[in-house]
């Protein structure tokens, strides 16, 4: 215990603290709707060599994600008003 408190950090934590503030910006700077595969494809483009995996892995610790397209259905429309038929089934 006292002897991985006192190691130095790994290589792989060391990259993760560089790049995921490089992720943040990433989606910021593309309106926050990039989901893995467009995140990973961006930082491609901006020079990271990182993997689609390894984008993922750091996203989730980031705490960003992609949006869905299209929108919930509805299924249910309530009606404002109570019902005034009468209950023939004594329910």
């Amino acid at each position: 215990y006292r002897a991985a408190k006192t190691r130095a950090p790994s290589a792989r934590s060391l990259s993760d603290a560089l790049l995921i503030p490089e992720l943040v910006r990433v989606y910021e700077d593309n309106v926050s709707v990039y989901g893995v595969r467009k995140m990973w494809k961006a930082m491609q483009r901006a020079g990271w060599n990182i993997g689609r995996d390894q984008t993922a892995r750091l996203m989730k610790q980031a705490g960003i994600q992609g949006r869905r397209r299209g929108r919930t259905p509805m299924t249910t429309l309530r009606a404002n008003v109570p019902d005034g038929r009468p209950d023939l089934v004594n329910r």
